[in-house]
């Protein structure tokens, strides 16, 4: 088994469980839908169990009109983040809805959410949402909702600044208008880059507050240091290096809504474009139940069989903190999947080699019941938009 953390260690992730305990730490999802789907081949027949976050992908794969989708997170104020979006699917048009969580602000946020939305909410999410809503409901970029809770603390910093700084702001903001690859990495590596990896920069983004705020847990830091010769900060340029370098900008909503502090009509998550909307609104939308539960929790309260899990990042923290925890989650997983499920993870492992130490109760060593596609994951970690996890993994149970 992984050798138990050290105190400092302890002590890093006791700041992170305060901060998750008592805040929304996804404003937006920061794991590339596009990518999933591909990995996921989601159909008809299945029935879905996602780690919520901030709900985003969890109405994208809706799009792909599963049969249903189980939204499942620990931590109730991400439940309640999807559960007003769900709302507003269902009692909103869409130039209001698209004010709401594609501008992150609407200037009667208030009155709609009182005339409209909290009486389809959960009284938890009612109660939060009472004391919140008026995080939509400013009226300058620098109050979008997209720079409340614990990431958007972190993009408002990045954004003030950056403000301070008029020729790099000017250079960034030009280079979400590229519609040209060469151009976009020509004027990256003469414009942006140059002024963006100085001291300042390099100094915050390794800061261990910096992370935790950014839903980053310390055994996921400690791991980037170790695969990476330049730490945390030199994983995190080198991503950064490669979005903007590699891969076209133009719909890379993930990072272009902390630079404007909004999306736009054309670059935007699925679910925020006027037909996919429709669609949602249409019935597909009803198609997700969210909950708030642990995976193994609400594993183990279903009678439902599952075939597509989307597991986010979580067991790299539980692999250290929670092994057998972990241990019983893959149990409640194997009880609970279908014998063609396929399951996607990320972590900052690029091999996920803590999976070789997990013993699940009643089926053995993890490994020896798993089939990784690693060629599938490799190609498409390269399109990935975010770009922000060393590793990518796809696996189908094994017979």
């Amino acid at each position: 088994m992984p050798a138990q953390p050290a105190l400092a260690d302890r002590l890093h992730q006791g700041v992170f469980d305060a901060l998750y305990a008592r805040s929304l730490v996804y404003n937006t999802c920061w794991e590339d839908p596009a990518v999933d789907r591909q990995a996921l081949a989601i159909g008809a027949d299945d029935r879905l169990l996602v780690i919520t976050s901030a709900g985003c992908n969890v109405l994208d794969y809706a799009l792909c009109a599963p049969a249903r989708i189980h939204a499942v997170d620990a931590n109730p104020r991400q439940t309640a983040l999807l559960e007003l979006k769900l709302a507003g699917i269902r009692r909103l048009d869409f130039a209001d809805f698209f004010a709401l969580f594609g501008e992150g602000r609407h200037r009667h946020a208030t009155e709609l959410y009182r005339d409209a939305l909290r009486d389809a909410l959960s009284p938890f999410a009612a109660h939060y949402w009472d004391r919140r809503i008026a995080w939509f409901g400013q009226r300058r970029d620098a109050d979008s909702f997209f720079y409340c809770g614990l990431a958007g603390l972190v993009a408002r910093g990045f954004r003030a600044w950056l403000r301070a700084q008029p020729r790099l702001r000017g250079a960034v903001e030009a280079l979400f208008e590229a519609h040209d690859l060469d151009a976009q990495r020509a004027r990256y590596d003469a414009e942006v880059a140059p002024r963006l990896w100085g001291r300042t920069l390099t100094w915050a983004i390794a800061q261990p507050l910096t992370m935790s705020l950014l839903g980053v847990p310390h055994p996921q830091r400690e791991e980037v240091a170790r695969q990476h010769a330049g730490g945390i900060a030199g994983f995190v340029r080198a991503s950064i290096d490669y979005v903007f370098r590699e891969l076209p900008v133009a719909d890379n909503y993930f990072w272009s809504v902390y630079v404007r502090g909004r999306y736009t009509r054309e670059c935007c998550p699925e679910y925020l474009k006027r037909a996919n909307f429709e669609r949602l609104k249409g019935g597909l939308a009803a198609r997700v139940v969210a909950h708030t539960d642990t995976v193994t929790g609400f594993l183990r309260g279903t009678s439902e069989r599952i075939s597509r899990f989307v597991l986010l990042d979580h067991m790299d923290w539980m692999s250290v903190y929670h092994p057998q925890a972990l241990a019983d989650e893959w149990a409640a997983i194997f009880a609970r999947a279908t014998p063609d499920a396929r399951l996607i993870f990320r972590s900052a492992h690029a091999a996920a080699d803590y999976l070789e130490h997990i013993r699940v109760p009643g089926a053995g060593r993890l490994p020896e019941r798993l089939d990784f596609d690693r060629a599938l994951a490799a190609r498409l970690q390269l399109q990935d938009r975010v770009h922000t996890y060393a590793g990518f993994h796809i696996a189908r149970l094994r017979a």
